[in-house]
């Protein structure tokens, strides 16, 4: 039984790109949990997308051992945490498994604005944190300027701050040193009844699905009989292990450890993220509070190009759910674009991850609709609906006012790039909340419509700010907004794939947009086919995309002539009107892939 006062349980947290994973990697070597020859880069990314991006997506565990300079040996429970805002959520459930928290800044880079909101969830969650500034073997490194930076913008007391090196491992042997004196160790029973939380869970193909737990009080061994609290249900445990980071079995868990479980489920909905696990024979009263469980923000419809890959996509879809409780999914269908499902992300860089992931490991070809986010509306009759769809918005007449999901934004940039920032923001119907210095560097809080965000926003700010600047957001609520729904006709028959719905301001500047792209990709037919943007029954714009003609007149000759001429235009002219009536235009592929990359 290991003893509860050697345990300690971290967190690594950092602004994207500042080295968690490396410094990760340099711990495992030290401490000895893999083999030389079995060491790679960023051992704890296992996933393909993780590898090639060079960002950490699903927070990963590893066990270690690991003997002080006194002598003394400890267990350390390390959780590497995702940087990017989009997965904040992944990082929430990984700090409330821990006590402590190692903070990495690049001490190149400074203090970003990710860093700051994984600090303040790590100080939500009361843990003691250690400044780590990462990097010092870059020329551009320095580490008196960033140690003041992270005391005025963050305010954290950096006296005790560990300087290091990911690449050459120089002071990763210092951090280890303070994590085990610093830190404290888990507080919990052994004795008492079993309580523990479950962090993560995932499928694998051969065992089922895999638990990862973080036990409080009691301990948890094979063969025992356990309870999940939210659905009350009964299950043995078939096999109790740790990752070190290879995954092993051990005969049990006790308090303050982190490990995995398996209990022949075969499900994921039944194992919600947050949960608490029990033991069925003598289980406690009330269970844990749980995390806050995600929802997705961003909306879009994903078609296969090639509708006979229908089936194909759809299992893809099912397979992918399995191992993230965040996505969500379900079947819908477009008369432009077949079959295919809307699904909800957590944000634009899921989204691309998740796109990628089908593209990949499925081999299917794509469209992606444009993303959009959830509405409220508020209806005469009292009653709200949530939106994600444009195309099953109501009628007009029976809204009474739409609401819109707005967030805050705390974007850090070099002060140079300032003015251009502030008018991409005004520009997406922001309003500024504060504006603050630290050194060269201003901090920017923003309240903006989230809808104005999703779309091309952190492109934006990246290439204004050729990449200095920062951004991290979260989201305050729902505001009232003056939204309409665009529609798109062609041939006067509505396109359901590009309907949109837009602040008032914008419908006219897009329609026209939409119209002329619309008008440089359709093919030309034998009749004229018009190209309208609408606003319920009012045409913003138009586009006309002229029909073929032919010369019927040229074979004739001698007289009467024009009287003949006459009859044969009016017949064309019968013929062209029939043909608009029953002709359907064809859209092709291209120009909605080209429409969806239309810049708002």
């Amino acid at each position: 039984m290991s003893d509860i006062k050697r345990i300690r349980n971290f967190a690594i947290i950092a602004h994207i790109d500042h080295g968690k994973s490396t410094i990760a990697d340099r711990m495992i070597q030290i401490c000895g949990g893999l083999a030389e020859r079995e060491m790679k880069e960023q051992v704890l990314d296992s996933m393909d997308i993780e590898r090639e991006r060079g960002i950490t997506i699903k927070a990963q565990t590893v066990k270690l051992k690991y003997k002080s300079k006194d002598g003394s040996e400890y267990i350390l429970n390390i959780i590497d945490t995702p940087g990017h805002v989009d997965f904040s959520y992944e990082v929430s459930r990984s700090l409330l498994a821990c006590e402590g928290s190692v903070l990495i800044v690049d001490s190149s880079q400074g203090v970003e604005a990710q860093t700051l909101a994984n600090v303040y969830q790590a100080l939500d969650s009361n843990h003691h944190i250690i400044p780590v500034l990462n990097k010092i073997d870059l020329p551009a490194s320095d580490t008196e300027k960033v140690k003041k930076q992270i005391e005025d913008v963050v305010g954290v007391d950096t006296s005790k701050a560990i300087s290091c090196s990911g690449k050459t491992g120089e002071g990763i042997g210092e951090i280890l040193e303070s994590i085990v004196k610093d830190l404290p160790s888990p507080k919990g029973n052994q004795s008492s009844k079993l309580k523990s939380l479950l962090v993560d869970s995932w499928y694998d193909s051969y065992l089922g699905v895999v638990i990862l737990v973080r036990i409080l009080d009691g301990k948890i061994k094979k063969g025992m009989k356990v309870k999940l609290m939210s659905t009350n249900k009964d299950y043995e445990i078939e096999k109790v292990g740790i990752f070190t980071p290879k995954a092993k079995d051990v005969e049990e868990l006790n308090a303050g450890e982190i490990g995995f479980i398996i209990t022949g489920i075969k499900s994921l909905s039944e194992t919600k993220v947050g949960d608490t696990i029990c033991d069925s024979a003598n289980s406690i009263e009330k269970p844990l509070p749980g995390f806050k469980p995600s929802k997705p923000v961003v909306f879009c419809g994903l078609f296969p190009v090639d509708n006979s890959e229908y089936q194909k996509l759809k299992d893809g879809i099912a397979k992918l759910k399995l191992n993230d409780s965040s996505f969500s999914y379900e079947p819908e269908s477009s008369t432009a674009l077949g079959l295919g499902f809307r699904c909800g992300f957590l944000g634009l860089l899921h989204l691309e991850i998740i796109t990628q992931r089908l593209e990949r490991e499925f081999d299917i070809n794509l469209i992606t609709t444009t993303p959009g986010v959830v509405y409220k509306i508020n209806k005469i009759d009292g009653s709200v609906i949530d939106l994600q769809n444009p195309t099953s918005m109501p009628d007009p007449t029976k809204i009474k006012f739409i609401e819109e999901p707005w967030i805050k934004a705390t974007i850090i940039t070099p002060d140079e790039y300032l003015g251009a920032i502030m008018k991409i923001c005004q520009d997406k119907r922001g309003v500024q909340k504060d504006l603050s210095y630290s050194g060269s560097r201003a901090v920017i809080v923003y309240e903006i419509p989230l809808n104005e965000v999703v779309f091309d926003f952190y492109d934006r700010l990246k290439s204004i700010t050729s990449g200095y600047a920062s951004f991290d957001y979260e989201i305050i609520g729902y505001r009232e907004g003056n939204l309409v729904k665009l529609g798109i006709l062609v041939n006067n028959e509505p396109v359901d794939a590009l309907s949109m719905v837009i602040h008032q301001e914008f419908a006219q500047k897009q329609g026209r947009l939409v119209c002329e792209k619309l008008k440089d990709l359709i093919p030309r037919h034998n009749f004229m086919i018009p190209i309208q943007a609408a606003i319920g029954g009012k045409i913003i714009a138009r586009e006309t995309i002229k029909g073929y003609k032919k010369d019927v007149l040229t074979k004739i000759h001698g007289g009467g002539a024009l009287d003949r001429k006459r009859k044969l235009l009016e017949k064309q002219k019968k013929g062209k009107a029939r043909a608009k009536q029953f002709g359907k235009v064809e859209i092709p592929q291209e120009a909605f892939i080209g429409v969806l990359k239309i810049d708002k």
